[in-house]
């Protein structure tokens, strides 16, 4: 079997929506499998690994790929992808040939909380459950008093809280966080927290002492300045989730996800 993106998307419609998986040719390398959704959908977790299942796999994290296999799954990757789970790796089929195999399973998705008018938001919690995000924190011991000794600056408490939960990667696998600002803007007053493949920036107007004040502007592709007066956690959850937001991502995912561009623990 010659595998492409094209292959796997075929093989993926033919397992549909919901829950299904098969196993695929003994000649196909199972680890360009891998690569190939890894290029798709971000890096993988480990669910097993040479027969080894880690013990904090739960619904949460993606259980649901290993049903079909019993306790015949050999290694599997996974991948949350909006309201579904992805895997691929290898397993003995009936007859106890190891194969590679490729499997799906519906993920629940939390729904986003309802906002009260007046209500005290924590907004990184809300972003937490649009994502449905489920790891432990992927860069919990950030030196910020390093990093913003060399930016000239204290950064936002939400920004940094972010980065630690999140880690290297990008919401619905499009608008990328940086892991420390850029500084490319700093003549304009802006530093730079994220950015889009439209290329449309993601800045702070760094100009208030505070930087836990600091509003949200866009640098359009276009080099308009478009500002919002939130800040960057809030920011994040309203273009997901809010069809009317002017750089709305809502018109194209329907439920939505962090791409992690390096393997989670």
């Amino acid at each position: 079997m010659e595998l492409t993106q094209a292959t796997v998307n075929h093989l993926l419609a033919r397992l549909g929506p919901g829950d299904g998986y098969m196993y695929l040719p003994g000649d196909l390398n199972p680890q360009d499998l891998t690569d190939l959704l890894g290029s798709r959908y971000g890096a993988p977790r480990t669910l097993v690994l040479d027969g080894f299942t880690d013990p904090a796999v739960d619904e949460h994290r993606g259980a649901a790929l290993l049903t079909p296999f019993g306790d015949r799954a050999v290694t599997i990757r996974a991948w949350a992808y909006g309201g579904q789970w992805v895997g691929a790796g290898t397993a003995r089929d009936t007859e106890g040939a190891e194969r590679p195999v490729l499997v799906v399973a519906h993920r629940e998705v939390p729904e986003p909380l309802a906002v009260a008018p007046g209500e005290d938001i924590d907004w990184m919690e809300r972003l937490r459950r649009i994502t449905g995000w489920t790891h432990p924190a992927q860069r919990p011991d950030v030196d910020w008093a390093e990093v913003e000794s060399r930016l000239g600056t204290a950064l936002p408490s939400d920004y940094k809280c972010m980065v630690e939960t999140f880690g290297d990667g990008a919401f619905d696998g499009f608008l990328s966080l940086n892991q420390e600002p850029w500084t490319v803007l700093r003549e304009d007053r802006l530093l730079i927290w994220a950015g889009t493949e439209r290329e449309n920036l993601y800045c702070w107007r760094a100009e208030d002492d505070d930087p836990d004040r600091w509003p949200v502007v866009v640098r359009s592709f276009d080099g308009d300045d478009v500002p919002f007066d939130c800040r960057a956690a809030e920011f994040v959850c309203r273009i997901l989730i809010d069809p009317r937001h002017p750089f709305t991502m809502a018109r194209y995912f329907d439920t939505h996800w962090f791409m992690s561009y390096r393997e989670g623990d």
